[in-house]
């Protein structure tokens, strides 16, 4: 005689979506909650008014001497000279321009022979070992010979700060294009891109974030590169201005060429940020809020 067995209840059995759920919790959100740009902006802008305003405290309570830092209302005021007589846009318009013309050259040099370095094999051979003892070539060390080979005109700062930017430049690229996972650049040859097309539409968009970030290092060397330019043959641009206020000694001039060289600065590092948020989307979700 068989004996039939009752099924075991539903909650019981495992595996079953009648389980018991009392012990698991919401699993909490994982997307993108989206700061406020206003809220962004004040978080950046924390730190420099808080430097900004400790400089002035300093300045008015008499604990730094004005003779070695000048106030902020003496730098406004210099500032507020140069703009009435025009020197402060001529000479700003006069450095962004050399900056300008050495970035492009420079970093564009230097983006062209880290693709190919990176890309090809023989590449690698012939220009690697060139840029690597170029690389550890101080480039102010080059100011005398270029100043023989150039002179002190345009030509020379130019292509100074080319110089300058031209490495890491290279190095960053270099180091995007031999990050780039192998196995999408076979699948792309698969599909037969070769050449300047792989290149273009596989390497190089794989490789952007460290290209963006080394144009940052070189617009960054390009300022130093800069100053010390302008402190040959010239009678405008920042790096001129420097030298009239050390010759002069007018600490407020000083002050004011380095907010003027930090102003450059940001200005060109938000150039940057644009870029990336428009090629590179995704970056924003892989940070921490």
């Amino acid at each position: 005689m068989s004996v039939v067995t009752s099924p075991r209840p539903a909650k019981e059995r495992p595996g079953t979506g009648a389980e018991d759920t009392s012990g698991l919790v919401t699993p909490r959100f994982l997307g993108d909650r989206p700061r406020s740009r206003w809220t962004s902006l004040a978080v950046r802008a924390l730190l420099p008014v808080g430097l900004l305003a400790l400089w002035w405290w300093l300045s008015a309570s008499g604990r730094v001497d004005k003779n070695v830092l000048a106030s902020p209302g003496s730098v406004v005021t210099a500032f507020r000279e140069l703009w009435e007589t025009g020197q402060l846009a001529d000479y700003t318009e006069a450095s962004a321009k050399r900056v300008g013309l050495g970035v492009l050259f420079g970093a564009g040099s230097g983006l062209l022979l880290g693709l190919v370095s990176g890309f090809s094999r023989l590449g690698e051979e012939l220009i690697d070992t060139t840029m690597q003892m170029k690389r550890v070539v101080p480039f102010l060390a080059l100011v005398p010979l270029f100043i023989s080979w150039f002179g002190v005109d345009e030509t020379f700062k130019i292509v100074l700060i080319a110089v300058s930017a031209s490495a890491p430049m290279y190095a960053y690229t270099y180091l995007g294009v031999r990050g780039v996972d192998r196995k999408v650049v076979e699948a792309a040859r698969g599909f037969g891109l070769t050449g300047p097309r792989l290149a273009l539409t596989v390497v190089l968009p794989g490789a952007l974030p460290n290209i963006l970030m080394g144009l940052r290092i070189s617009l960054g060397i390009s300022l130093t590169a800069l100053i010390a330019a302008e402190q040959v043959g010239t009678t405008e641009g920042i790096g001129y201005l420097v030298s009239l206020a050390q010759q002069y000694y007018r600490p407020d001039y000083m002050v004011l060429c380095i907010v003027l060289y930090a102003l450059l600065g940001l200005a060109v590092d938000s150039l940057i940020r644009l870029v990336e948020r428009t090629a590179m989307p995704w970056q924003r979700h892989l940070t921490m809020r």
